[in-house]
């Protein structure tokens, strides 16, 4: 199977992969599938114990040393600090995966202005400064890429949960952008808008435990494999799963107020809230 895998994603192979967030959900799958495709990896999260956990993994599977590097990319800053690193310990990124994130499920009025402020620093200027910073290292050597994590989310605006959809909009749009500019140089962009993936990432961001199952549901194998190869087939957008994907295209035809109340009913439905 790791065989199989190596030689699908022969672009990860004997290649130096960041993966940000990679303490948890998909940042775990990406670099547990990146590491059988014969990548090095590093791997950044806050949470340093489940990164030392995971490195131990990995690298008994792979016979590789995984790099970890313990840093609250939610801090301002954070993106250079992490940069400066790389540098100091003379590594060069052929692929990033901006996976790390954070949610927010919850009305605004009431909300803690700091979070959601964290939220935003975490999920757009962080990823952006990293993208900004690694990319023209890899458009000199005409290869690699970026693959960026956002949600089926972007494409509608999602109330009691505005400012986590606005972020992922954010990175879908910028992924897109950036796709077209980098069409001419080798370098890969890719923007992974998954549906309803179950992690801890749903806990965490303040969802309540529904008594539905979620239309669209993937598990984080799937979706990761998924990511992967719309990653290595050039594909600016990838929105894992024919329901995510229906539900994202009859989104963008209509009116954004009926969507929103869409978004919102929806929720309620799945018992999202209490």
């Amino acid at each position: 199977m790791c065989v199989l895998l190596a030689r699908r994603m022969k672009i990860f192979f004997d290649k130096t992969v960041l993966v940000t967030g990679a303490s948890s959900g998909l940042g775990v799958e990406f670099a547990r599938q990146t590491a059988r495709a014969g990548a090095r990896l590093v791997i950044v999260a806050r949470s340093l114990d489940k990164l030392q956990t995971l490195s131990a993994e990995l690298s008994q599977a792979s016979g590789r040393e995984v790099i970890v590097i313990g840093a609250d990319l939610s801090q301002p800053g954070a993106a250079g600090r992490l940069c400066e690193e790389l540098a100091a310990r003379g590594l060069v990124i052929d692929h990033l995966i901006n996976n790390a994130g954070v949610g927010r499920a919850r009305p605004l009025l009431g909300d803690d202005p700091q979070l959601l402020a964290s939220l935003v620093e975490l999920n757009c200027v962080t990823l952006t400064e990293l993208t900004a910073r690694l990319l023209p290292g890899m458009v000199e050597r005409g290869s690699g890429g970026v693959l960026q994590v956002a949600s089926v989310v972007a494409s509608s605006p999602s109330p009691f949960m505005a400012t986590y959809a606005a972020s992922k909009s954010f990175v879908k749009n910028f992924t897109l952008a950036l796709a077209y500019e980098l069409r001419a140089t080798g370098v890969r962009m890719t923007a992974l808008c998954p549906g309803h993936v179950p992690t801890g990432f749903q806990k965490a961001a303040g969802f309540s435990d529904g008594a539905l199952a979620v239309p669209g549901e993937m598990s984080a194998q799937a979706t990761v494999r998924a990511a992967l190869s719309a990653y290595e087939g050039r594909k600016a957008v990838c929105i894992p799963g024919v329901l995510n994907r229906l539900a994202a295209f009859f989104m963008g035809f209509l009116p954004q107020g009926l969507v929103a109340h869409i978004s919102a009913s929806t929720l309620r439905k799945l018992g999202r809230f209490d």
